[in-house]
């Protein structure tokens, strides 16, 4: 795919999701809850799961916030991949999307539609934008209970 193709639908997918989110909301029940927050530019997220039984699997992920089309495009993308997944999966996932970010990596077929945030590398000041929400799950995740906390994205 040219390059020019490839930017048009990064901005198409992140506009899409931005205006459109699937995932706004809180869960029911909350069985974590996490505040993210990036002083840089004022990105805020709020974000609920809701775990199996066993706590080992997330069956929901929901959230509220304000911040850029990147921010809320990324948390919408990222609680769409992760419902269904194991905790450990899930931090993997953090992990991968993370080093996504530094042009070191990238989701398989099955998890591609995260690889449209790739186009965020391109630009490094925004890349603190597509990390709040994963930066936000892995402290939810890491978590025992439903406490409140904020994560500085800094």
């Amino acid at each position: 795919m040219a390059l020019d193709n490839l930017r048009d639908l990064y901005q198409q997918v992140i506009l899409e999701r931005y205006k459109k989110p699937r995932n706004r909301g809180t869960t029911t029940p909350v069985d974590r809850y996490q505040k993210g927050h990036n002083p840089s530019c004022g990105d805020t997220i709020e974000l609920t799961l809701h775990l199996d039984e066993t706590g080992d699997r997330i069956e929901d992920v929901r959230f509220e916030g304000e911040g850029c089309a990147i921010a809320m495009a990324s948390a919408d993308l990222m609680a769409d991949a992760l419902r269904g997944k194991t905790t450990e999966e899930a931090l993997a996932m953090v992990q991968r999307f993370q080093s996504m970010m530094k042009g070191e990596a990238e989701f398989p077929n099955e998890l591609r539609k995260l690889n449209v945030m790739q186009g965020v590398a391109q630009f490094p000041v925004r890349i603190k934008c597509a990390n709040l929400s994963w930066h936000t799950v892995k402290a939810a995740l890491e978590q025992s209970t439903a406490q409140p906390a904020v994560v500085s994205n800094e």
